[in-house]
């Protein structure tokens, strides 16, 4: 990975976000999270599905439906200004401008009824106040940029009438039409097979630093994460549990949450007929247990564990861990128990 600079762009600092459940439940989805980006970086967020990650990118979007969530605490900064405190009107010109997305599933981006040319000469329009003809001719040059051979055509074809990849193309061209400090990326390659996976990602690498962008890729497959990110954030229960540079959390990971995930990884040097799960599931974000919120799925609980919710502690410089087990023994060398866990990856 190329040596990157210090200077933050995207700043959470304690966001909490909250779902009314009926009339007397409350679900805590993103609970206390803290993290930044820097200029030129690509952090990966990554956890299993109800851990809170796309809660917490369409917290940054400001796309929250309210009812029933609400952000109920906390700041977000991108570079410098507070995203919370602006109204409905400045952060349609932050989407877009300031801000790119690309989706999981494009079709349900896209919208059906019309075609690439109109969704994406509209967002070129809007943002960059440019004739007509000069945001056509700027939707060819993005598509051409996204590798989509036949521009012209596919800037008169519906959704529907292009492949999955072509369609995440499109959805890459849309985000980055307007220079974007940032891009949030949510499972963008999930619905892909794994050729086309690659090329995708390799594409938004690209596109990242043909514009000098930074990145936060919501992502479950830790393969994927080894390929593109500079750091990691590892989130479980709505709160961010590890957070390390990419190489030394795969080398020298301290939660056991985060060493069982990596164990799912599959090896060619390992035959191996099947792959080890995790096993239960994510703890219902209206229910949440005392202590540690893995508790209840990690094979090397503590009654401290269960009775006590551990906070984010510093390993080493950059590298943190929300977990009882690293910071026994006084704090000296971390005990066998851990080792065990990295031992296994």
């Amino acid at each position: 990975m190329k040596q990157l600079g210090k200077e933050k762009l995207l700043e959470v600092k304690d966001l909490k976000v909250y779902f009314e459940i009926g009339h007397d439940k409350i679900a805590k989805a993103v609970d206390g999270v803290s993290f930044s980006i820097n200029k030129g970086e690509t952090v990966a967020l990554v956890g299993e599905s109800g851990s809170g990650k796309s809660v917490t990118s369409l917290s940054i979007m400001r796309l929250i439906p309210t009812p029933p969530g609400k952000i109920v605490g906390g700041s977000i900064e991108l570079d410098g200004q507070d995203l919370l405190s602006y109204t409905e009107k400045n952060m349609r010109k932050v989407r877009g401008e300031d801000i790119g997305m690309i989706f999981q599933e494009p079709m349900t981006s896209l919208d059906p009824v019309f075609k690439i040319e109109n969704q994406l000469i509209e967002s070129i329009i809007y943002h960059q106040r440019i004739s007509k003809k000069e945001a056509k001719q700027r939707a060819l040059e993005l598509l051409q940029l996204v590798g989509i051979a036949n521009p012209e055509k596919v800037l008169h074809e519906y959704p529907h009438q292009l492949s999955g990849g072509m369609r995440q193309r499109v959805m890459i061209a849309i985000a980055m039409s307007n220079n974007p400090k940032l891009l949030i990326a949510d499972e963008p390659t999930t619905a892909l097979d794994v050729t086309v996976q690659a090329q995708i990602l390799k594409l938004m690498l690209k596109m990242k630093d043909s514009f000098n962008s930074s990145i936060l890729l919501i992502t479950h497959d830790m393969g994927v994460v080894a390929e593109t990110a500079d750091r990691v954030l590892v989130m479980y229960g709505g709160q961010i549990v590890e957070e390390a540079q990419v190489k030394e959390l795969f080398l020298n990971p301290k939660h056991p949450y985060t060493a069982a995930l990596l164990r799912t990884i599959p090896s060619l040097e390992q035959n191996t007929r099947r792959l080890p799960s995790i096993p239960g599931n994510v703890p219902p974000a209206h229910k949440f247990p005392k202590g540690c919120r893995f508790a209840d799925r990690c094979e090397f609980a503590m009654d401290i564990c269960r009775e006590s919710a551990p906070a984010l502690g510093r390993i080493s410089d950059g590298h943190q861990v929300r977990c009882h087990l690293p910071f026994m023994k006084g704090g000296q060398e971390i005990g066998e128990e851990t080792r065990s866990i990295t031992g296994s990856v």
